[in-house]
């Protein structure tokens, strides 16, 4: 049974055509890797008996000659994603016991085509954080060991999961990535995760951070997957006004495309001080990699790569102080019993107790930069550099097709080592947040090991809407690096 977990989507739907298992036995056999893998937290709420449900009808469809385009697949589903009848908890006490009545439109895309969902995974709460140390119901563990033996983090926020799919206890898992929360964890884990370009996917139903960036993608443990899994999910939503009114392509075509010919930008600002050695010599590599396949390699020049980290630290916490006002005990969220007449006292006590320290930071530095006197020197600041961010990658795009980076700065580090300084966690996004801002699609690649044996991920950034040359430049990545898994 567990040989069942070990196989890719693609490898299962044809197992499943062929009808060498079925997809309860396929469920059962990931049921049972989630019950032996619970040290490592990947869920926050288990659905097994939905999953169960969810097979046998998959099952029956298939009987039918009515099967669907992943039919069968069992999947992880970020707890961002409201679920319809399923608890959702965005990883806060605030939403604690939240059990939405609808279904978010990427879920609800996926089940259309036949997934599975074995549960909500953990996750940074409400999506701030890169580590999965924020969540209120502990941290998802990063399943790749160090010699030392120390727990590794998973990366965040899509931390649980990241973990999931890399334990082998899923075959897939959504995340939203709003500056680098799909593609740093899939990084630190060794699979394969893709935020697509804004507005390729639904925010509908998805618990809401920091709407000009949030964007949900998909982990899996190779590019065909991943093409198969995004597919299922995007599409144009008349309830998100952010949605974009395109045809979805075939991105497991794109896979099989190659780099002949293509033009590969290296961005010359991200050679940054503090990155590790070792990302540094497997990005050279990587291009190497491509270059020898038949693409031609560019320098290109983002010069406010700079200024990124900083700007997105202005906009993101600014849009989360907005959405995050409605969770005041009144109309959302934890209300505290205990609080006083007064409305003030409700507040404080509810938002205290319902909102961990990296959430309260954030509100407050968002609520100050919006603040009067404070709005124009600041938030709006950041608005028109986040502008000047976007032209330069228009203006790089202009010589190349994809540009090839770092997706971390370094490889997992333990759960004891973790900065305490704030602004020194922030780094970790330094790759990922310039394309966030611009609302480019990324994707992540495993492409070798560290030196101590852990995963490092090259990111593959590309122009709006065209995620078929990020799978076609990342396919062959993915092929010439020969990453060799966990082991």
């Amino acid at each position: 049974m567990s040989d069942l977990c070990k196989m890719t989507v693609s490898e299962a739907l044809e197992g499943l055509s062929k009808k060498d298992f079925s997809a309860v036995e396929l469920t059962k056999a990931h049921v049972s890797a989630c019950e032996n893998a619970r040290e490592l937290g990947a869920f926050i709420t288990e659905s097994f008996d939905l999953a169960l449900q969810q097979a046998v009808a998959s099952d029956a469809r298939r009987a039918s000659g009515n099967a669907l385009p992943l039919d069968g697949i069992p999947v992880a589903i970020k707890d961002m994603f409201c679920t319809k009848g399923v608890r959702t908890t965005a990883g806060s006490r605030m939403l604690e016991n939240f059990v939405p009545q609808y279904e978010s439109t990427v879920s609800a895309n996926m089940f259309a085509n036949g997934v599975v969902m074995l549960g909500k995974a953990n996750q940074d709460e409400f999506a701030m954080g890169s580590t999965n140390l924020t969540s209120a119901f502990g941290p998802a563990i990063n399943p790749w060991k160090r010699a030392d033996g120390k727990p590794l983090v998973p990366g965040g926020s899509s931390g649980g999961s990241a973990a999931a799919v890399a334990a082998n206890i899923a075959m897939a898992a959504t995340g939203t990535d709003t500056g680098g929360s799909i593609r740093q964890p899939a990084a630190y884990c060794g699979i394969t995760g893709i935020k697509p370009t804004y507005g390729r996917c639904s925010r509908w139903g998805i618990i809401a951070f920091a709407s000009s960036l949030d964007q949900a993608g998909i982990f899996t443990r190779n590019t065909l997957d991943a093409a198969l899994m995004l597919k299922s999910m995007a599409g144009f939503d008349p309830k998100d006004s952010t949605s974009a009114n395109l045809a979805v392509p075939d991105f497991a075509a794109a896979t099989k495309r190659g780099v002949k010919g293509l033009r590969i930008g290296i961005p010359k600002e991200y050679r940054v001080s503090g990155m590790d050695g070792d990302v540094l010599s497997m990005w050279e590599k990587g291009a190497e990699l491509l270059k020898a396949q038949g693409a031609e390699i560019v320098e290109v020049s983002l010069p406010y790569t700079e200024a990124a980290l900083a700007t997105y630290y202005i906009i993101a916490p600014a849009e989360c102080s907005s959405n995050l006002a409605r969770y005041d005990g009144v109309r959302y969220g934890l209300r505290v019993a205990e609080a006083g007449d007064d409305l003030d006292d409700l507040y404080e006590k509810s938002r205290g107790a319902g909102f961990g320290e990296e959430v309260r930071r954030r509100i407050l530095v968002g609520t100050y930069v919006l603040s009067a006197g404070y709005y124009d020197a600041y938030y709006l600041k950041a608005q028109k550099v986040r502008a000047l961010i976007a032209r330069d990658f228009s203006r790089a795009f202009e010589k190349c097709d994809v540009l090839l980076a770092p997706t971390a700065p370094t490889p997992a580090f333990a759960l004891d080592e973790s900065p305490d300084d704030p602004v020194t966690m922030y780094l970790n996004d330094v790759f990922t947040i310039p394309a966030s801002l611009a609302g480019l699609p990324g994707m992540s690649v495993p492409a070798g090991l560290s030196a101590s044996g852990l995963p490092l991920g090259l990111q593959v950034i590309g122009k709006p809407f065209d995620e078929e040359t990020v799978f076609a430049a990342s396919a062959a990545l993915e092929l010439a690096a020969g990453f060799p898994g966990r082991k």
